[in-house]
């Protein structure tokens, strides 16, 4: 019986664990962006999407960005089945966190293309996309799909569960990120390449606050 309950005390203790490193990932992930996008020779918000931080000398600090940021949140997806969350749910909800953070690790294994000037010494322009490249932007498609059904599934159980705020929360961060992505693909213009980076901001707060109300629930 004791032994039973220890196991059951540390399943517990792993879960809290894993859905921390879960809210964590946001915050990490975009101070880690945040400070390369600042201080890395040529890169301009208003021409580069953070992907192509990955290139250059110094491109490793993103790639594992984008790994350790992935694994952080296949993990709190694997502890979401196992604690219920009443508007991810025990299936769908985690499965899409998963697949988030699948297409956040494959992001960085396989690596952006050079762009526009960026790394330093790059011609102007868009340049050749490689099969590297091609991957990444479906790596990207996989993880952003992801993210924005985990939003509308959120907002509809939220909804139907009378929690008002976090329907609209969860529906308002889903409809925006997918309004910036359309926008993005459109034509890279510079105000939708800094709409976009504000909408992956966005994004990873939706993902964190939703983590985070999970492990409160589950520590009380």
């Amino acid at each position: 019986m004791t032994e039973a309950i220890e196991r059951s005390v540390d399943r517990v203790t792993g879960e809290r664990a894993l859905l921390a490193g879960g809210v964590l990932a946001g915050p990490l992930w975009v101070a880690v962006a945040l400070v390369q996008a600042l201080t890395r020779e040529g890169f301009d918000p208003r021409r580069h999407p953070v992907s192509v931080l990955s290139t250059g000398d110094l491109g490793w600090v993103q790639i594992s960005n984008f790994v350790v940021a992935g694994l952080l949140c296949v993990g709190a997806a694997l502890a979401l089945r196992r604690i219920p969350h009443p508007g991810l749910g025990p299936v769908t909800g985690p499965w899409l966190i998963g697949q988030y953070g699948v297409g956040l690790v494959l992001a960085g294994v396989f690596v952006a293309d050079p762009l526009d000037g960026f790394p330093a010494g790059t011609p102007r322009g868009p340049g050749e996309v490689s099969w590297h490249g091609a991957a990444h932007f479906g790596a990207g498609a996989v993880a952003f799909t992801a993210l924005i059904a985990a939003c509308l599934v959120a907002a509809r159980r939220f909804a139907r569960r009378g929690e008002r705020g976090w329907a609209v929360y969860s529906g308002v961060t889903g409809g925006f990120f997918t309004a910036a992505w359309l926008a993005l693909m459109a034509g890279g213009h510079p105000v939708a390449m800094v709409v976009f980076a504000v909408a992956v901001v966005a994004g990873w707060g939706w993902v964190s606050a939703t983590l985070r109300r999970a492990l409160r629930e589950a520590a009380g």
